[in-house]
């Protein structure tokens, strides 16, 4: 079995936000949004990214690109050319990376300048990287557009004239636009009616096949994560806790945290019941996360270790399979 190409390694990514408090603004603690994620990202794979709501997923993703400035750690980019360490880079330095490294928005709806055309909003990027020719670029966003099965003839209408599906489907577009190679989906589907997630879904997955695009699909729907994802890195609280191939992870989870997740899919299967897993309490806040396990407030197997010593992410594959866990009593 030939070995997997790494495009992205992230060691040890932290991305802090500074709080300030009093008269004088002091600095008085720190939001610890994304805390320690060490992470290889394979050339060509659906990358999932799953967990509650300001569990810092979203934030990762825009510390890849970013977006937003991590605090420590190494973002390094892998291609031909070499390896490139992208946190430690200024901004104009980036240029030539914003062409590899692209973003599908959540909402279609803000992403799209309402006072431009939809050839104005997807010509900019083209402009910046080196078509000059207009009817070079009018040539190329059709293309773009009928790549993602709208007509050639919408590049002249405004957002406000496409339905919320469509204007994804231009979001899509305009990523794709400068030819990357790894694409960060921010919720990309979950703005869309269910009907419409399944059009959007497959068209990402036939896009990623036809141009060998490696994704970061960054979720909180379970059942959209399952069918898209090779992969799926479960994050609690700024952290990875679980992180196997996405059959595996469904098949065979290890992780408390995970497992209440996804006790919580639906199953539309009268005579299969599962047993909806409850979490206690709230989740606890990053500014003053607990100690030990992060988990442990809240998870029903919390034993003295994992309030005084925090686990690492552990490999429990098997048959040399990666199914890494960060648990002190994983129930294999």
């Amino acid at each position: 079995m030939a070995e997997k190409e790494i495009i992205l390694s992230l060691r040890d990514i932290k991305t802090y936000f500074p709080i300030y408090s009093g008269v004088f603004k002091k600095l008085s603690g720190h939001v610890k949004a994304v805390d320690g994620i060490n992470l290889d990202i394979y050339k060509g794979e659906t990358l999932g990214l799953v967990g509650e709501s300001g569990c810092g997923k979203t934030t990762l993703g825009k510390s890849i690109l970013k977006l937003v400035n991590a605090t420590d750690g190494e973002i390094i980019y892998k291609n031909k050319e070499g390896e490139t360490e992208l946190r430690g880079l200024k901004e104009k330095d980036m240029v030539p990376f914003r062409k590899k490294l692209q973003i599908i928005f959540q909402d279609p709806h803000s992403s799209l300048n309402p006072a431009f055309t939809i050839f104005g909003s997807l010509e900019d990027p083209l402009k910046k990287y080196g078509v000059k020719d207009r009817s070079e670029r009018r040539k190329i966003i059709g293309d773009l557009l009928e790549s993602v099965n709208m007509r050639r003839e919408y590049m002249d209408r405004y957002p406000h004239e496409f339905s919320g599906g469509q204007r994804q489907r231009i979001g899509i577009a305009r990523a794709l636009s400068i030819e990357p190679e790894v694409i960060i989906c921010d919720e990309a589907v979950s703005a869309l009616d269910v009907s419409i997630q399944a059009q959007v879904l497959k068209l990402l997955k036939k896009l990623k096949d036809e141009r060998n695009l490696t994704y970061v699909f960054i979720t909180h729907d379970l059942s959209v994560v399952e069918y898209i994802s090779d992969r799926i890195a479960v994050m609690y609280l700024g952290k990875i806790v679980e992180l196997s191939h996405s059959d595996k992870l469904y098949e065979r989870k290890l992780h408390p945290y995970t497992q209440a997740l996804l006790s919580a899919i639906p199953v539309a299967d009268l005579d299969r019941k599962s047993k909806r897993i409850i979490l206690e309490g709230d989740v606890p806040s990053p500014v003053n996360p607990p100690s030990g396990c992060s988990f442990h407030p809240r998870c029903p197997m919390a034993q003295e270790k994992c309030r005084v010593e925090e686990p690492q992410l552990v490999n429990y594959g098997k048959d040399g399979e990666e199914h890494l866990v960060s648990c002190h009593f994983v129930n294999v």
